[in-house]
């Protein structure tokens, strides 16, 4: 039991990590390229307003955040739910 918490908070650790820093800076990358230049400064910009975002509570932000972590744990619950049934 012990071993398994200790993945899970590494899994969660990694996720939320790729969410802060990763994430963002793959939005930006696809979104230069299908709507064009973001008005921030660069992908720096981008990273630091959703620090702003997050800092002020905003859910938009925590979602995007977590969404990894999320995605995770709900295709977990889907492949539970499809084994079950």
């Amino acid at each position: 039991m012990r071993n398994r918490l200790k993945t899970e908070a590494i899994l969660a650790g990694l996720l939320v990590v790729f969410g802060l820093f990763i994430l963002p800076v793959a939005i930006y990358f696809v979104g230069q390229q299908i709507i064009g230049e973001y008005e921030g400064a660069g992908a720096l910009g981008l990273v630091l307003a959703l620090w702003t975002a997050l800092a002020r509570a905003e859910p938009v932000a925590w979602i995007l955040a977590l969404s990894p972590y999320l995605v995770v744990q709900l295709a977990r619950l889907t492949w539970k739910i499809w084994r079950w049934a």
